[in-house]
């Protein structure tokens, strides 16, 4: 019997490849035996990722292209099917926040800065938007295919000091659930969109909002963790079993699902 779970020899492309959480997704895909490819602009990082990614024995291709420019985006498309000749996954991981988008903490809404919130919101909805209508018309020819954006803690209540990336990543959240349903209705249940929302986890962007210069916690990392019942943050790699769950055949009638991996945050009241 064939397992649910296999993705051998299927084609992933990973936004933000270069990035910690892009890298990190693509090497569960390699060691999982899809073929990957990975997209950035930042040159330097995207080739150190490929060579990292190629000791692992898997096939990656490394295409430097930005997830705001459709006409680089077409022409990756071009090089992926020349090669490899199909696109099974998209994992829209490119995103994030800039510091200018963050609210100090002596600061209020009144004070933030427009083109940064600006900047924030069109880095991670365009971000997503353009990737799913390049690689995803690819899908739509084939009639298969499985999307998967990544979302946030940030959208299921209010989180203070990250307008930007709140709003953002809730556009992201209705954007999965209207694509899932029209790729479905016009284009048959072989294609599927779904989306990941991580809890917290401590990476370069939140490294110092979340811990003090001693490693200690941060008085806002208190709160996160009372309100975690796992009382505990997460590690990126426990991300890597939901999106090859979200890509094979195990999730064949899942799509448009928001899919929480944050220890119960969005679970628990904190009663």
């Amino acid at each position: 019997m064939n397992d649910l779970f296999d993705i051998t020899g299927k084609v992933a492309v990973v936004t933000g490849g270069a990035g910690v959480l892009g890298s990190n997704i693509s090497r569960r895909l390699v060691k999982a035996g899809a073929r990957v490819a990975i997209v950035d602009i930042r040159k330097e990082q995207l080739d150190a990722r490929q060579e990292e990614l190629k000791e692992l024995g898997g096939e990656v291709m490394a295409l430097e292209g930005s997830v705001l420019d459709i006409d680089a985006l077409d022409k990756v498309s071009s090089q992926i099917l020349e090669k490899w000749g199909k696109i099974d996954f998209l994992i829209n991981a490119a995103g994030g926040n800039l510091p200018g988008a963050t609210l100090d903490v002596d600061q209020s809404f009144f004070d933030m800065d427009m083109s940064d919130f600006n900047a924030v919101t069109d880095l991670n909805m365009n971000g997503t938007i353009l990737p799913c209508m390049v690689f995803g018309k690819v899908m739509a020819d084939q009639k298969y295919g499985s999307i998967i954006n990544v979302s946030s803690m940030a959208t299921y209540s209010a989180i203070t000091r990250v307008p930007g990336y709140s709003v953002a990543k809730t556009g992201i959240n209705i954007f999965t659930k209207w694509l899932a349903s029209e790729v479905a209705l016009k284009f048959g249940e072989g294609i599927r969109v779904n989306a990941i929302a991580p809890g917290f986890f401590i990476g370069d962007q939140n490294r110092k909002v979340l811990l003090n210069e001693d490693g200690s916690l941060t008085e806002r990392s208190e709160k996160v963790i009372g309100r975690t019942p796992m009382k505990r943050f997460g590690n990126l790699d426990e991300l890597n079993g939901a999106v090859q769950f979200l890509c094979s055949d195990a999730a064949s009638f899942i799509t448009g699902v928001i899919l929480p991996i944050d220890g119960g945050f969005s679970a628990f009241s904190g009663v």
